[in-house]
């Protein structure tokens, strides 16, 4: 008996101009006009978050068509990389050019949900750029890579206001994808992929020959 074939959707793909209109294209710093880039995207059912190369990062609310803009204090640098998550409370991870990492836990209109703005930093493991982030589906593990190799672990307790990192792992060659589930990390590099087991501190390399 032949499958039955499933529906086929249609759906229409165009510029979202409602976002890239609320993002400038250019600022006035001094004298000096300088031209904004996008450098980093990610989506999930709440929001859409942008990053720039002027370091400030626009997260666009779906349900009240809202933009907002956050940014990291002292000087301007280039966001590399963005990673949202939606659980008990929303968060946004947020990577630049020169390593510095910082987590948003963004305020929330809903009853028992976060009603402040408040920022945790990354300090001082990362030097380099950051290239990729994965978030524990609890919001409570923040693993964070770099173009050097260097893989950081970051617990953070949203209740207390505290975020402890700490290097796990450092590779020989740029980190290019992070994925955490059931206390196993999945590490991409240049040269190979590799489970990466958190309690017990071990590694399994996927497959035996090196990328080329």
């Amino acid at each position: 008996m032949a499958s039955v074939a499933s529906p086929v959707i249609f759906k229409e793909f165009c510029p979202l101009y409602y976002l890239l209109n609320a993002i400038p294209t250019k600022i006035q710093k001094g004298f000096r006009s300088i031209v904004v880039y996008l450098t980093a995207l990610d989506t999930n059912g709440d929001y859409i978050a942008v990053g720039s190369s002027i370091g400030m990062l626009y997260l666009y609310c779906r349900h009240v068509n809202q933009m907002k803009k956050y940014n990291f204090e002292g000087r301007c640098e280039s966001i590399t990389f963005v990673k949202l998550l939606s659980c008990f409370d929303d968060l946004v991870a947020v990577g630049t050019a020169s390593g510095r990492v910082a987590v948003f836990q963004l305020v929330s209109s809903l009853p028992g949900r976060n009603k402040q703005l408040r920022r945790f930093d990354v300090a001082g493991i990362h030097k380099s750029s950051i290239t990729a982030l994965a978030w524990s589906p609890n919001g409570m593990k923040l693993f964070s890579g770099d173009d050097k190799g260097k893989i950081v672990y970051s617990a953070l307790d949203l209740d207390q206001g505290i975020c402890n990192s700490s290097l796990v792992l450092e590779e020989p060659s740029s980190i290019v994808q992070l994925d955490y589930n059931q206390k196993v990390l999945l590490v991409s590099t240049l040269q190979r992929t590799l489970l990466f087991y958190t309690e017990e501190k071990s590694v399994n390399q996927v497959g035996t020959q090196p990328r080329k």
